[in-house]
């Protein structure tokens, strides 16, 4: 944040309103949302009426939902039904999307007729879906247009527009039919018909209005586009997404998988205004699962107890195993998870994977196996302790088959969970070692039976 946003506080408690305009004039609507954010709603009030009128809807946009609500609430409905007709579509949908419904009823009732309908058929598209993301302010150009034409239009139009880099083309039905990047327009000679020199069905790229909204961000990464065109189900253009909501959703979606990498439930919130009791209910179902799922891990130990109080540093083994097994199988998983989110694995690929991810285990395991021998060797001769070499095989042999399994498994489970059209980032972290760490514990107590227990009789 700017150093001159810290004057907002300042000015507004010494009541130089003046000096506060002026110094609003010269900011940016983001640092002077932030700053916004921070005052009791009076003096919230009053530093939004100071605001240069074309500047306030870009400000009132950028602000938290419950900023955005106290002020709905404070302001008059006269500036009301000013603050609505200056927003664009998309912002005006996604602060009806997190206000309480008094809040939607008080703006949709000052809006005007065509407004009101607008947002009505915005907010009626799925959650999360490219038709509640999308705006309806973007260049339109018919395809009969020449060059000229088309640059008269964008002209006079263009004020409400979001953005002018890239015009859309239709035909008389509203089909969508090609693009062109405003850069043409103004290079060609005047009568050039729009129809030769846009972008046409062959290279045009659009989304369907209830494709997700990860989709659009996908396309959008794929093809580096700063807009991407929203269609019906009879092709006609009815919105784009823009390149600010496309940074959203992608931000969305990224939180999204880290919290189900933790294996926590999606929260909409940020963390410090979601209360204790959501933050508890969002953690307990899991580690309520992986509690019960430990239970597997109790009664390995449990049923070779016996063995492990007769061999000498059998036990003292067992946490380095499990960790080095659970963060063999976290690597993979998370390599693979990112793959999948980005395109860059399939499921095709799931055997390439894995034999892969088999070759690397074998090199990972070998030298840890080695050098946990070495490691072992050392202690023993310094302190003197009596655990028997063959001990030391089976650790290190242990060690081996753990890292070669927990990589297999890391590297297989989320691709299952996107074969069964699960979130493959569920297939991660304390998922996985869990399992790991079960697996692991067979292996280990299985080689020590063959290996240790027979020479004990």
């Amino acid at each position: 944040m700017d150093e001159k946003t810290l004057v907002i506080s300042t000015l507004l408690a010494e009541g130089k309103f003046s000096a506060l305009h002026s110094q609003l004039c010269e900011m940016n609507s983001v640092d002077i949302a932030q700053e916004m954010e921070q005052l009791e709603t009076n003096d919230l009030l009053r530093v939004f009426r100071l605001l240069p009128k074309d500047a306030s809807a870009d400000v009132f946009s950028y602000l938290d939902s419950d900023s955005q609500e106290r002020l709905v609430n404070s302001i008059t409905d006269k500036e009301l039904e000013l603050l609505v007709d200056d927003m664009y579509i998309d912002d005006t949908v996604d602060f009806l999307e997190e206000v309480p419904a008094n809040v939607v009823r008080r703006v949709l009732q000052h809006a005007d007729p065509q407004t009101r309908a607008l947002i009505n058929r915005f907010l009626r598209y799925p959650e999360y879906s490219a038709g509640s993301i999308m705006t309806s302010e973007m260049v339109e150009l018919h395809d009969y247009y020449t060059a000229k034409q088309a640059i008269e239009h964008i002209r006079k139009t263009g004020i409400d527009k979001e953005t002018l880099y890239t015009c859309y083309c239709i035909d008389h039905k509203r089909k969508l039919v090609g693009s062109v990047p405003l850069r043409r327009l103004l290079l060609c000679e005047d009568d050039v018909l729009v129809s030769d020199i846009m972008f046409d069905e062959d290279q045009l790229i659009f989304v369907q209005t209830t494709d997700d909204q990860e989709h659009v961000a996908e396309i959008a990464r794929k093809y580096d586009l700063l807009s991407v065109p929203v269609v019906d189900n009879e092709q006609r253009l009815v919105g784009i997404i823009t390149i600010d909501d496309i940074v959203d959703v992608i931000e969305e979606e990224n939180t999204e998988d880290f919290e189900k990498m933790a294996l926590l439930l999606p929260s909409e919130n940020e963390y410090l205004k979601t209360g204790v009791f959501k933050l508890a209910k969002n953690r307990i179902v899991w580690l309520l699962i992986l509690m019960v799922s430990a239970t597997f891990t109790g009664i390995i130990i449990e049923d070779f107890q016996d063995k492990l109080a007769l061999i000498a540093g059998l036990t003292a083994s067992i946490p380095m195993l499990m960790d080095t097994g659970g963060n063999a199988g976290n690597q993979v998983s998370t390599l693979v998870i990112r793959g999948l989110a980005l395109g860059e694995i399939k499921i095709k690929d799931y055997f390439r994977v894995l034999f892969k991810e088999i070759r690397v285990a074998l090199i990972c395991g070998l030298t840890l196996a080695v050098i946990n021998f070495a490691r072992m060797m050392i202690i023993r001769h310094i302190t003197g302790g009596n655990a028997e070499t063959n001990v030391f095989f089976v650790v290190c042999l242990s060690m081996l088959c753990a890292v070669i399994v927990a990589k297999c498994i890391g590297c297989s489970l989320p691709i299952l969970a996107k074969l069964l059209k699960l979130d493959p980032a569920l297939m991660a972290g304390p998922m996985i070692t869990t399992m790991v760490d079960a697996i692991t514990l067979l292996i280990y107590f299985g080689f020590a039976n063959m290996m240790i227990v027979p020479t004990l009789k």
